[in-house]
């Protein structure tokens, strides 16, 4: 029953917005990115359980990495619309800035923090251990990391930068195909149609690919101008409707598949599927949107950045080397994911922009204390809870 209710709730809301779309209907702005933007959480259901039932036909790493892939195409979708309209439109640079560095920053700062908060609620326990080979995870987040900390001081995003991070995504999706192959383990309702046998199992998963992907082509646009637009009418910084409701939107469903595997006690998986997630957004994401902008331009020209997307993105690699020592030993504790998460929220209490650059150093002081001191702490608190238990 539970099954239904979240497939048909899924269809619904996907299907709801392809009426509309497709019948010529007007709404108001407000009513449009609404609907538009429930279309786009509906699909993202339909994307997450499809690529969970493809996982039996493909190793389970490089499944991961498509998962991670599949789920966040509506993030791509609406990041690539501002990239086309930039190149038409140059104001619209600051919205495919504030989309990416938003998605990526709620992704480490939300995401992963619940990931763990969860698995804490389940068993008690207060870390989160990743398997051996996902250290090719943590090594090509951080290479993409590394290299992200050039474009804030070029002040632009430009083809060579796409060259570099298309390169990246392409070696870690090399990497991750190697793997070997096991059955995944499912939850909800892709678990349940995992059962229904070989034939059923594939045409739901085709027809669950092609409704999502017809449902975010035809909503991406409308959500994206119908955020905009709701913007300007309530006085409402664009720039901010963008960078956080937006991948907000998108993400979430995502991040419920997530939390619902570390909650069946499967933490490595959840985990492994948002980091795949952060190697995704942080290369092909961030490469593409030059690559769309010279195409809709008709030019090879750069995005240039201006001074509010410069501190958003260096503030946004700083948030990822962060990440990446914490998880520089495959550990995760709460501990960190509470500093994470704290980091985060405060940052979108405080506006002014001098801010950024002081959360971005502190990001940048924490990850290097932690890459140097990690290994003596964690053992200082081993020996510490021996013997408090020996007391």
């Amino acid at each position: 029953m539970s099954t239904f209710l979240w497939v048909a709730s899924s269809l619904a809301l996907s299907l709801q917005w392809i009426f509309i779309y497709f019948s010529g209907l007007h709404p108001s702005p407000q009513w449009m990115a609404l609907s538009a933007g429930l279309a786009i959480f509906g699909a993202s259901f339909m994307l997450s359980w499809a690529a969970e039932l493809a996982q039996f036909e493909i190793p389970q790493a490089l499944a991961l990495a498509l998962l991670a892939l599949i789920a966040v195409l509506p993030e791509y979708a609406v990041d690539m619309y501002f990239a086309w309209t930039a190149g038409k439109d140059p104001t619209y640079t600051a919205f495919a800035t504030a989309n990416m560095t938003g998605a990526n920053r709620l992704l480490i700062g939300v995401g992963w923090a619940a990931v763990v908060f969860a698995f804490w609620l389940k068993t008690r326990k207060k870390e989160v251990s990743l398997e051996p080979e996902h250290k090719i995870e943590v090594l090509f987040l951080g290479v993409a990391t590394l290299y992200s900390f050039f474009i804030p001081f070029k002040g632009q995003l430009d083809l060579f930068d796409a060259a570099i991070f298309i390169t990246i995504f392409v070696l870690y999706m090399r990497r991750a195909s190697q793997a070997e192959h096991v059955e995944p383990e499912l939850e909800g309702p892709a678990e349940v149609m995992a059962q229904w046998g070989i034939p059923a199992r594939r045409l739901v998963t085709l027809a669950f690919f092609l409704l999502s992907g017809l449902t975010i082509f035809v909503a991406a646009e409308p959500f994206a101008e119908g955020l905009l637009a709701t913007g300007r009418t309530f006085g409402i910084e664009e720039f901010i409707l963008v960078q956080w409701l937006a991948p907000l939107a998108s993400e979430s469903p995502e991040f419920i598949v997530a939390i619902l595997f570390a909650l069946r006690t499967n933490p490595g998986a959840s985990l492994g599927t948002l980091i795949s997630s952060k190697i995704n957004q942080w290369t092909l994401l961030i490469g593409m949107l030059p690559i769309v902008y010279a195409v809709s331009s008709g030019r090879i020209s750069p995005m240039q950045m201006d001074r509010r997307q410069i501190e958003e993105l260096f503030l946004t690699a700083a948030q990822s080397l962060f990440a990446v020592a914490i998880l520089a030993n495959l550990s995760f504790s709460i501990g960190e994911a509470l500093m994470l998460f704290a980091l985060f929220t405060v940052q979108l209490l405080i506006p002014d922009p001098n801010f950024r650059y002081y959360f971005s150093f502190l990001y940048i002081i924490l990850a290097v204390g932690l890459v140097a001191c990690k290994p003596d702490c964690r053992e200082a608190g081993r020996s510490f809870s021996q013997e408090k238990q020996q007391i």
